[in-house]
């Protein structure tokens, strides 16, 4: 690395922890949790969007792209397919009931047994989310910098654990902003030196990626263990999106945090623009690197050498040096692509770039989850079943929280040093989420569109599909990681009818039920409103 990449790194990470300390003066509970509800349209979207489309996201579709095909761009058709639902019925349902996490709206339709239950499903899904977008990045930012991965993770964790802890919600979504434009900045600047080094322009490139292959867009063969199929994408990622944007306190955060109803469906919509540009830039750095190196192959030698655990014995040694980019993809090493193409053709300074927007993705990913999951154990639990607990004097209330926020950053970055075995980026962003989101979006789909619904049906529903998923997950590790997402939200939501017709709720409940009809005749209230006392639970 030059100097200028190390003070471009070292710039960004004082930023952000400024950031934290600018917004520390003056914390209350009500904005360390939700901004005091005053967040415009433009950060909502943007945050909205670099939270849950971060580390992961950077190295995963450019590796999908260069190691199998752009099947993976069928997840725009699912985002696109399930945004209307976001818009215009979970955002309409916690704007109007006045929620301060997901989860309190299912103890008003149900109980709150129900409620701590998707609570815990959804702390369990974050942690792991954490741990596996944590890995993702600091493995490329590891490679890059010449670093140990384990320091990686512990320095930038301590950071992003640091300002949240200082500025709360506020300091999380203005890093967050700033992390979508450092982001977008570098996948114009990898896609214009992809280009240039390549020599064969635009047209070359795909011309080259193309050649020879078959089924790279859509593939609709009907199989649990195709990588990438268009079935799998189109159904798991839909399910997954609905969860992520409906259902998971991160996105919910945000909607709370924005001054209306109104702002928060405006800031879904650049949310949803922000993926249709950063999703297809990041797919064509992709087809970018797959072109290079077939062109380049000896540039990958130095993967395989790093990875000749991952390899066959001697196969490097027999290996010919126009086979390299189909031994690294053979070898599952395709997330060492782009880092490889970063070390050697990145001019000093935008090394650093890149590095600083790996650090975002990596913090973005940290920072919102570490937040949401406090938020969910001292207002689904601590407050909830333990209101004893809670401190009569506000600022030391915010104490503990802020050092509820610290236990969770930490355990967190610990499990991101273990989640290496899992398998590739996908497989392990997959994995780790789907056995906890397929079950926790079939609760809130019975809730709000099932009269009928009962709480003992929903609870061992989300239970049992959980266990199974998770079952399945072990028994059967050659599926596609993304089928697991429908299995585990149709499991849940067939245990949860058998169940529910087995144990119905009392007629009077099936009438007063908190339906997504019933909320609707409500009338919205401005977030910032002084009536922030949520509605009472239906009996």
């Amino acid at each position: 690395m030059h100097p200028l990449d190390h003070i471009v790194v070292a710039a960004y990470l004082v930023f952000t922890l400024g950031l934290g300390i600018y917004f520390s003066r003056r914390q209350s509970r009500r904005e360390f949790f939700a901004a005091g509800g005053s967040m415009g349209w433009m950060v909502v979207g943007l945050s909205v969007m670099a939270t849950l489309f971060s580390s992961n996201s950077f190295v995963m579709y450019p590796s999908a792209a260069f190691g199998s095909s752009l099947r993976v761009g069928l997840s725009l058709v699912a985002f696109t397919l399930m945004a209307p639902i976001v818009v215009w019925v979970f955002i309409p349902v916690y704007s109007r009931l006045r929620c301060q996490t997901a989860y309190e709206y299912l103890e008003q339709r149900f109980h709150v047994s129900v409620r701590c239950l998707a609570s815990g499903l959804f702390i369990l899904l974050r942690i792991g989310w954490m741990a596996s977008a944590t890995y993702a990045a600091s493995l490329v930012i590891a490679s890059v910098a010449g670093v140990p991965q384990v320091a990686v993770i512990l320095s930038l964790g301590v950071v992003a654990i640091v300002y949240t802890m200082l500025g709360g919600l506020r300091a999380v979504m203005w890093t967050d902003v700033i992390q979508f434009f450092i982001f977008a900045t570098t996948i114009i600047v990898a896609l214009g030196l992809l280009i240039a080094h390549s020599g064969l322009g635009a047209s070359g490139i795909v011309q080259t990626y193309f050649e020879g292959r078959s089924a790279m867009v859509i593939d609709f063969t009907p199989s649990l263990t195709l990588k990438y199929g268009s079935w799998a994408i189109l159904i798991g990622i839909f399910l997954e999106g609905l969860s992520a944007f409906g259902a998971d306190q991160v996105a919910v955060q945000r909607y709370v945090a924005a001054r209306s109803e109104r702002t928060s469906q405006i800031g879904f919509g650049i949310n949803l623009l922000g993926m249709w540009i950063v999703i297809p830039g990041l797919l064509a750095i992709g087809v970018g690197l797959y072109s290079y190196y077939e062109h380049h192959p000896a540039e990958l030698l130095p993967i395989l050498e790093q990875g000749r655990a991952s390899l066959a014995p001697n196969t490097i040694s027999r290996l010919v040096v126009q086979d390299a980019g189909q031994a690294v993809r053979a070898a599952n090493l395709q997330d060492q692509a782009l880092p490889q193409f970063v070390r050697v053709h990145f001019p000093p300074g935008m090394v650093g770039l890149f590095l600083a927007a790996l650090m975002a993705a990596v913090m973005s990913s940290i920072d919102s989850g570490i937040h949401s999951v406090t938020t969910a154990v001292v207002l689904d639990f601590r407050d909830r079943l333990c209101p004893a607990w809670r401190p009569q004097d506000a600022a030391r209330d915010v104490t503990l929280i802020r050092v509820l926020v610290f236990l969770i950053g930490a355990i967190s970055i610990t499990l991101a040093c273990f989640v290496g075995p899992l398998g590739d980026v996908f497989e392990i962003a997959k994995k780790t989420t789907a056995a906890f989101g397929g079950p926790l979006l079939a609760v809130f789909v019975l809730a709000l569109f099932v009269r009928q619904a009962s709480t003992r049906g929903v609870f061992v529903g989300a239970l049992l599909g959980a266990a199974i998923t998770m079952l399945l997950m072990e028994r059967c590790p050659n599926w596609f990681s993304v089928w697991f997402w429908p299995l585990g939200f149709g499991l849940a939501m067939a245990i949860s009818a058998i169940v529910s017709l087995a144990w119905p709720a009392t007629a009077s409940r099936q009438r007063t039920a908190l339906t997504y009809w019933t909320v609707m005749r409500q009338e919205p209230v401005a977030h910032n409103s002084t009536e922030t006392e949520p509605l009472e639970p239906v009996e």
